[in-house]
């Protein structure tokens, strides 16, 4: 195991620098800079322009640059956003308390639902169960993020009044009544979430469950009278996880980069939404440590999934 490990980090260094020089090199030819607006401001010299240019090294050669964003990385040094006028590290962990709360539910809810019904589905292969699931997974997940947003918003908060559509961080409640708004206003954008991932986490437990139902030690341990219940969870459901562990752990850092969609339909403050302000204002520094956190999380979390292949089925050897 510490072998695997250390072997597994080892070949992560090379692969989060390659990414990251990747990363920087495209933001580096990327058309507009932070200072791109100034060019239209008649107010503003355009020696001045050039001389912040200078100042922050956006003149020195891209392998220049990039050496010198890894050293101030190394130091942890984020950078500093033009748009927002603070540090970049600030920055987000301003929004991510935001983004794990309701990203993160979302996929937790998500679980909760796939699981057990893709499971009983794949068990009892086109019982009445089975078929409504199916449909029901394939309605959620051919109708996209923002038209399920849209709906909720129509349905529950304009016609019924029932739940607020915009999200706010600063409530003006406190005690159980600030929980209670802040759990009412992360319905929406939690079920919307939970329920597109749910659809596609369904349909691929099934998948598993029949794929290992019909193995021969499956057929043996039910051949041996063993309580149908063990069968279920100790031999199907164990090993059905492993391709499901696969997709969950390549969806897990979304938890981090945030739903783009569904933050902009609810006003979500979170990463996903910070990501397209810095987008739109060529906050280079913002989009540079995003993009590199989520790199290094979609590293990690397969890291992740290698040790739990292992727990879930002891025939895979490190």
């Amino acid at each position: 195991m510490a072998g695997f490990l250390l072997r597994r980090l080892l070949i992560a260094v090379p692969s989060l620098l390659g990414i990251s020089l990747i990363l920087f090199t495209v933001l580096a030819l990327a058309p507009g800079d932070p200072f791109s607006e100034m060019a239209t401001n008649p107010n503003v010299p355009p020696e001045v322009r050039e001389s912040l240019r200078a100042s922050f090294g956006l003149n020195d050669p891209i392998l220049v640059r990039y050496l010198r964003w890894m050293a101030a990385m190394a130091r942890g040094d984020w950078g500093f956003s033009f748009a927002s006028r603070i540090n970049v590290d600030t920055l987000i962990l301003q929004r991510v308390p935001t983004t794990i709360l309701v990203i993160g539910s979302s996929q937790v809810v998500a679980l909760l639902i796939a699981v057990p019904i893709g499971l009983y589905a794949g068990i009892r292969p086109y019982s009445l169960l089975d078929q409504v699931a199916n449909t029901l997974a394939f309605v959620g997940f051919s109708l996209p993020t923002f038209f399920t947003g849209i709906l909720f918003i129509l349905v529950f908060s304009i016609h019924l009044g029932w739940l607020p559509f915009v999200y706010q961080t600063d409530l003006a409640a406190s005690g159980w009544r600030w929980w209670w708004e802040g759990f009412r206003q992360a319905i929406m954008p939690v079920s919307v979430l939970a329920l597109f991932q749910a659809a596609s986490y369904t349909r691929y437990v099934r998948a598993a469950v029949l794929d290992v139902a019909r193995l021969d030690y499956v057929r043996t341990a039910q051949a041996k009278g063993l309580n149908p219940r063990s069968v279920t969870l100790r031999h199907i459901a164990r090993n059905a996880m492993i391709p499901v562990v696969t997709l969950v752990a390549l969806q897990m850092p979304i938890v981090f980069g945030g739903a783009i969609v569904t933050e902009q339909i609810f006003r979500v403050p979170g990463v996903g939404s910070l990501l397209i302000t810095a987008m739109l204002a060529n906050d280079t520094p913002v989009v540079m440590a995003v993009t590199f956190v989520f790199a290094c999380l979609v590293v990690l979390f397969n890291l992740v999934a290698d040790l739990l292949y292992g727990w879930l089925d002891p025939r895979i050897s490190f």
